[in-house]
């Protein structure tokens, strides 16, 4: 599946009260834009970027960075529909689904990424969204008056965010409506009034936009806060050892008589790692990304896996520092193979080889790892907020 991801950034920002738009303001070292393409970029399913400026984004102190996908920049219009249509006529004919994201939410996670992509794909139309907390009034205005005429069932009342996901006929559909003189606030408007039904997954209470001073002080703060935190995750991976099956470690094949068994190559020392980067981050364990009831994972290279749980970090704004994994296994020994270990594994999570290390230890004969019937490895992951690692 293809995954374009158009980033809004086409506004001028005035009502926080800045002589610059407040997307190309500095956010903890990086404009809040750069934090929100970063997020998209650093997605594993995400294929493309799209990124709106405004009219004289020449006169704006903002340059692509550096990005793993190919990033097109397109004009934006007088309204925010306008900025979109602009950015779907840009978008590859190859996509699948396509994301609307207000470059003004720098701290979209990966999983909201997710949720939004699959429902997408799923339904055709879908958007983060939060349930209303407080009581929710409408009023009437009689100038400076205001008058409560209703109190409306709070449980009914969602507050939008995005991004915000489409099928790409679907946006079509809801493009073409906009050009046709339909003004709404968001596609997803555009797509109900073109017939379709926009389905809700659940946002995230931190994706918050930023419209005020306010809202930019506390991003600040923010932003600071999470570049002073590092975090930690451990993860553990068994598997039994059978006859007919290759023991590949880290992506490296050893030679042995028995390999482990499993869904995909059942390295264990990446499943391990896997789990334990996953958890620095708080994005969950192998299998709820990796399940073993998905077809793409039969046999599937675990380096794979490894990488796009890097990438899953990144998105939520983390990266590795270092990686610790021991290996459990009676025989073979696997010190000869451990630099070559090392070097797979940095290459697939993006960092230096000096920062992963791999023990190989036995279990002295004792159960089933020390009857040669199984293999086990232990991993720790210490992973801090990109912001921090870039000073």
């Amino acid at each position: 599946m293809q995954v374009t991801a158009i980033i809004a950034a086409g506004g001028a920002g005035v009502r926080i009260g800045a002589s610059t738009p407040k997307q190309f303001l500095d956010l903890g070292g990086k404009s809040i834009l750069e934090r929100s393409v970063a997020a998209f970029d650093d997605h594993p399913d995400v294929t493309e970027l799209i990124i709106v400026l405004p009219p004289d984004s020449g006169r704006n102190p903002y340059a692509p960075p550096s990005t793993r996908h190919p990033v097109r920049i397109v004009t934006g219009g007088r309204r925010r529909q306008d900025s979109v249509a602009n950015a779907f006529d840009a978008v590859d004919a190859a996509a699948d689904v396509v994301l609307v994201h207000d470059a003004a939410r720098p701290f979209v996670t990966a999983e909201v990424i997710t949720r939004t992509i699959r429902a997408a794909a799923e339904h055709g139309a879908a958007i983060a969204a939060i349930e209303a907390s407080d009581t929710i009034k409408r009023v009437r205005r009689t100038g400076s008056n205001k008058v409560i005429v209703e109190t409306i069932p709070r449980d009914t009342i969602y507050l939008a965010q995005t991004p915000q996901g489409f099928r790409r006929d679907v946006l079509a559909a809801a493009v073409a409506l906009g050009r046709s003189g339909v003004d709404a606030t968001d596609e997803a408007a555009l797509a109900e009034r073109a017939g379709h039904s926009v389905h809700l997954i659940e946002g995230d209470p931190g994706n918050v936009k930023i419209t005020t001073a306010d809202d930019l002080h506390a991003a600040r703060q923010r932003a600071g806060g999470r570049a002073r935190t590092g975090r930690a995750g451990t993860g553990y991976d068994l598997h039994r050892l059978v006859d007919g099956r290759p023991l590949i470690l880290a992506g490296v094949t050893i030679p042995s008589e028995r390999g482990a068994l499993g869904h995909s190559d059942a390295d264990v020392v990446c499943h391990a790692a896997t789990d334990a980067i996953l958890g620095a981050a708080g994005l969950g364990d192998i299998g709820r990304h990796f399940p073993d009831s998905d077809p793409r994972w039969k046999d599937a290279s675990s380096l794979v896996l490894l990488e796009q749980a890097a990438s899953l970090a990144r998105a939520a704004g983390y990266e590795v520092g270092n990686l610790d994994v021991t290996v459990i296994l009676e025989r073979p020994k696997i010190k000869d193979h451990v630099d070559d270990m090392r070097g797979r594994m940095a290459a697939a999570i993006g960092i230096d080889p000096s920062r992963v290390s791999i023990k190989g230890k036995t279990n002295e004969g004792v159960d089933a790892v020390g009857r040669g019937e199984a293999i086990a490895a232990h991993a720790i992951a210490l992973i801090r907020s990109r912001s921090d690692a870039s000073r």
